[in-house]
């Protein structure tokens, strides 16, 4: 079914996400070689974090993939794991890391907000930011609503609401301990001198939209660093803010039954 053109961030974040992939080639080997699921900026363990706590087994979408660590994770935890992104160099890598692992699952070029799958072909979907922040939740939050099966759940990681608004406008200045953009009609947000454009609601934007879409809310897990976090490759987010306030949050939700 035609759903009309490709919105312009979709063009923008898929060569955005092209020219960023040989970042993350090392970054996904590190993570593809590892048993022990760790997530977010700073590596907050699965022990302490729980996103994998209501994986059952079954279908599983991971939407925005990315280099496909998390696919390659609950593919050895028993799932019948599909990964889909926008960026067909971040596939290529996963592609390889597939071969140098030997486990492999299908991976799929396409937009998490027009999935090329039909109604209820999931039980499980995942996202560590990729269609998190990179999609129109208006959009990506009903599609993944519709491939869920009754009853499956839904499970991000993305930034926090107050990070959004307290981060800098460049990627140099580390986050301030105060309000730098109002939260009322927070939705898109475009970057000076950067041409990814990332989308992220307010808490009860949030849940309004995914009540409408038939979810129900079973936890919001507001990310704090561990005791041996050390300062990442991103400098607008400070590790001594961050141990203060949640700089990333968790979402698990299920579709009505």
């Amino acid at each position: 079914m035609d759903r009309g053109p490709t919105p312009d961030h979709v063009r923008s974040n898929r060569a955005v996400w092209d020219g960023w992939a040989p970042e993350y080639v090392e970054p996904g080997r590190k993570a593809w070689a590892s048993d022990e699921p760790v997530w977010g900026i700073y590596g907050a363990p699965e022990a302490d974090v729980g996103l994998f706590e209501p994986f059952e087994g079954g279908d599983i979408v991971e939407l925005g993939c990315g280099t496909a660590y998390v696919s390659a994770w609950l593919t050895r935890r028993g799932g019948r794991t599909v990964g889909i992104d926008n960026s067909a160099s971040q596939l290529a890598t996963a592609a390889v890391f597939q071969q140098e692992f030997d486990l492999h699952f299908p991976l799929v070029h396409g937009d998490a907000e027009q999935l090329p799958f039909t109604d209820e072909s999931f039980d499980f979907a995942i996202s560590e930011y990729g269609a998190a922040i990179w999609c129109d939740p208006y959009r990506w939050l009903p599609e993944a609503a519709r491939v869920l099966r009754p009853g499956g759940r839904l499970v991000y990681l993305r930034n926090s609401v107050l990070l959004m608004l307290c981060v800098a406008s460049d990627d140099e200045t580390p986050t301030s301990d105060q309000l730098l953009r109002p939260q009322f009609g927070m939705h898109r947000f475009e970057w000076p001198d950067d041409p990814g454009i990332e989308f992220h609601l307010s808490h009860g934007e949030h849940i309004q939209l995914l009540r409408a879409c038939g979810f129900e809310v079973e936890n919001l897990i507001e990310i704090r660093p561990p005791t041996d976090a050390t300062e990442t490759r991103y400098p607008y987010i400070d590790l001594a803010w961050a141990q203060q306030w949640p700089a990333e949050e968790a979402w698990i939700v299920r579709k009505a039954r």
